[in-house]
C-alpha cells in the first residue's frame, strides 16, 4: 500500500511516495521535485549487534548518465566510476548524519 503526499515549498511542488518502491526494505520513499528524483531506503535488523562501537551506515549516491542521453566513451563504458560531484554529494549527505 503506497501513500502519496504533495507539499509546496517555496513555490515548488515536492512529491513523496512512501512504500511504493524497494518493497524488501523496511522503509522507502521516492522524493520528486521537477525533473529530479531521489529514492531513499532504510533497512534494519530486529536484533541488536553486540560488541559494535560504531553505527554502520552507508550512503550511495548514483548519477545515471544514460538517463540524460549521455554515454561516456573510452575505457569506462556506461556507468563507470562515480564523478567527483557524485562523490562530494554523497559526502554532503553522509557527514551530517553521523554523530
Amino acid at each position: 500500500m503506497s501513500i502519496v503526499r504533495e507539499v509546496v515549498i517555496n513555490g515548488r511542488t515536492v512529491k513523496f511516495e512512501f512504500q511504493k518502491f524497494a518493497k524488501q526494505a523496511n522503509g522507502s520513499v521516492m522524493v520528486s521535485s521537477g525533473g529530479t528524483q531521489v529514492l531513499v531506503t532504510a533497512c534494519a535488523s530486529d536484533k541488536a549487534m553486540t560488541g559494535v562501537d560504531f553505527f554502520p551506515l552507508g550512503v550511495d549516491y548514483i548519477e545515471k548518465f544514460y538517463a540524460a542521453g549521455r554515454v561516456p566513451g573510452g575505457y569506462f563504458k556506461r556507468e563507470g566510476r562515480p564523478s567527483d560531484s557524485a562523490a562530494l554529494t554523497a559526502r554532503l549527505i553522509d557527514r551530517p548524519l553521523r554523530p
